[in-house]
């Protein structure tokens, strides 16, 4: 069986987990008021199914979304229609980002940045996304730290969903690489569908951090050309970072 890169079990999961306009520690809430001033265009890269995304539209902001995962795209794009929005969304990895328009921000919430597995592809993304703002536009997004133990992000053991349909998909999650020099580590998950004691659909996912020290990310934007860095921390402006536990929400500017 080949990996999938969030593919439809994992987009199921994700769904019923993470609700339109659920708010993790306060991001959605961040986000949205440091962005109301914003009159151009904004893209929310690494989109997946719309948690950040739908709550923007809905608050009047013209925005955008892309993500390299068709079946989050696609949930993405039904949620919209079932609230009437219909924004354009773009399937695309940020590494090859190559958009027709130009935004006046652009976030990646959720610490979706740290999915890029290989840290040269992280870089090109970032270039990438410097190449799609407006001069002066912003660059926003958050990281974390691993735990000490390295536990795959939450995904250490199995879970089980009931789903409204009746289904149930089981989850199981295993570290299987771990690297603190390298600053990496990958989790194999599986995902399994049962209907009615049946296995109707089985999906396994190699899911991969790359983490950055909170003054290394900040040097690494500067050394791409971005201006005015700045961090703080769990969604609080003016907050210092302060300990490993904490969420890190950077924002930069293309000169």
């Amino acid at each position: 069986m080949s990996f999938s890169y969030y593919g439809e079990l994992c987009t199921e999961v994700y769904d019923f987990t993470k609700k339109i306009g659920q708010s993790i520690n306060g991001d959605i809430e961040y986000y949205r008021e440091r962005l109301l001033g914003c009159q151009a265009r904004i893209l929310e890269a690494m989109a997946g199914s719309g948690r950040v995304l739908i709550p923007l539209l809905e608050a009047g902001l013209l925005a955008e979304g892309v993500d390299a995962s068709p079946d989050m795209l696609a949930s993405c794009r039904r949620r919209c229609a079932d609230r009437g929005l219909a924004p354009e969304l773009y399937l695309s990895s940020l590494q090859e980002l190559a958009l027709p328009e130009r935004y006046e921000a652009i976030i990646v919430p959720a610490g979706s940045f740290l999915l890029i597995e290989r840290r040269e592809e992280s870089l090109q993304a970032l270039r990438r996304l410097y190449d799609h703002l407006l001069p002066g536009g912003r660059l926003m997004l958050d990281l974390f730290l691993p735990d000490a133990g390295f536990a795959p992000g939450g995904f250490a053991g199995s879970s089980a969903f009931a789903l409204p349909d009746g289904d149930t998909i089981t989850m199981e999650g295993k570290l299987a690489e771990a690297d603190l020099f390298e600053q990496y580590k990958v989790s194999f998950i599986k995902y399994e569908k049962w209907r009615q004691g049946k296995l109707v659909a089985t999906e396994l996912q190699r899911f991969a951090l790359r983490w950055y020290g909170v003054e290394e990310f900040k040097l690494v934007l500067e050394s791409l050309g971005f201006a005015d860095v700045s961090v703080c921390a769990d969604f609080e402006p003016g907050k210092a970072p302060s300990n490993a536990g904490q969420q890190y929400v950077y924002e930069a500017v293309r000169r």
